[in-house]
């Protein structure tokens, strides 16, 4: 650990600002690195699928090259406050969002990108960013804040072993995602095929009310301080759809009590981000879930598949979605009767059996690959803080 040295980032990037533009400029143009991909990604995806109409000052002033970090300066939670995302290669006339900020190398002191990906997404890192916005009125990040950053750095060689490890457990995660996107994919075709494409003129119509129970049982954590809850919020779907632990003297605002086999239809700007979130029965006895979320339960097991594919299924959410409002433009909502008046084929149990003896394996299947997600995940946040502790060495780290 002696050979490990901290250094204030302002030593060892320098910090700029992104590009603003108005929402016209967007949508065609040059190569753009969005809030979303940041926030979401250790590493600049290798295509930036967003578009900008940039100019050539821009694209020089905000340019993205090897070994750029970008760091979300601002955010509604300090929760959410310093993401980052590395870039592994140059990205010619790529410029990336105004509400991040780019530490640049200054080339005095060598640092793999690689290692600063896993570095900045650390929870060492994020207690400190979040240790340094709880002292502000609004979550946020400037360059007097980032400077009074650290980073960590080892030797190069020990950070290209760590780099190494870290890669081989991050690549394998953005397997497992991949996989599940696939599966995803092949149930909505199924489904599609089963109630859609074939569907029975003899099928009467009724309602998801008619098939499903509007679950609303309430629960304050803050009355049992000491239970570990099983919390699905918002932020947890955004985050690979990854639930997370906290003890009730933690959590803020009364939640619903979700049941097992069950589906979370979010009713928080439905026509912006699209949160449908199904559960089989692996629920845990103490999970909760934000009230943003309309706890959906069939009324028979059978009918789980079906529900969650009806209303997933893109004409009938987008006609969902299309309900919202409120005065707010950042934040409007659907009424919950809006999806439990939504209409939905009358369909005989012994088909929905047949159906499900196809779709759910490509469910389990997803929940298999989640766990094994969420232990890789486990293993690669963690070795991080064991090296920089001295309670792992980088040899031994070698043998994960």
């Amino acid at each position: 650990m002696s050979e490990w040295k901290e250094y204030k980032l302002n030593e060892i990037y320098d910090f700029a600002s992104g590009l603003s533009k108005s929402r016209s400029e967007f949508g065609h143009g040059y190569g753009f690195l969005s809030y979303k991909d940041i926030f979401h990604n250790y590493f600049v995806p290798d295509t930036l699928t967003e578009l900008v109409n940039s100019t050539e000052k821009e694209q020089r002033s905000c340019s993205i090259q090897r070994g750029d970090v970008f760091l979300t300066r601002t955010s509604e939670t300090d929760e959410e406050l310093g993401m980052s995302c590395v870039a592994l290669k140059d990205y010619p006339k790529a410029t990336f969002n105004g509400f991040t900020k780019r530490l640049r190398p200054n080339k005095l002191i060598e640092v793999l990108p690689e290692y600063a990906g896993f570095f900045f997404r650390s929870p060492y890192f994020r207690a400190t960013v979040s240790g340094i916005s709880s002292i502000t009125t609004r979550a946020s990040l400037n360059n007097g804040m980032l400077s009074s950053l650290s980073i960590i750095v080892p030797p190069i060689d020990k950070q290209i072993k760590i780099a190494e490890t870290l890669k081989s457990l991050h690549d394998k995660i953005d397997l497992l995602h991949r996989q599940n996107n696939t599966l995803e994919k092949m149930a909505e075709t199924l489904f599609r095929q089963w109630f859609v494409e074939e569907a029975k003129e003899e099928w009467e119509e009724e309602t998801i009310e008619d098939v499903a129970i509007h679950s609303k049982n309430g629960i304050n954590p803050q009355k049992y301080s000491t239970t570990l809850f099983t919390h699905y919020s918002i932020p947890s779907f955004d985050n690979n759809k990854e639930p997370i632990k906290e003890l009730g003297s933690t959590i803020q605002s009364g939640k619903y009590i979700v049941p097992k086999c069950c589906i979370l239809f979010s009713k928080l700007n439905p026509h912006k981000v699209k949160r449908v979130w199904l559960l089989l029965d692996n629920v845990d006895d103490n999970a909760i879930c934000s009230t943003e979320f309309q706890v959906i339960k069939p009324k028979e097991i059978d009918y789980l598949f079906l529900i969650y594919g009806w209303l997933t299924y893109k004409e009938n959410y987008d006609e969902i979605a299309s309900g919202i409002g409120g005065t707010s433009g950042s934040h409007q909502r659907i009424d919950p009767s809006t999806i439990f008046s939504f209409s939905c084929p009358k369909v005989d149990v012994q088909y929905v059996k047949s159906y499900n003896k196809n779709v759910q394996p490509l469910f389990e299947k997803i929940v298999n690959n989640q766990n094994q997600i969420r232990t890789l995940a486990k293993l690669r946040d963690t070795m991080l803080p064991k090296l920089m502790s001295g309670e792992v060495s980088v040899k031994q780290f070698g043998r994960y």
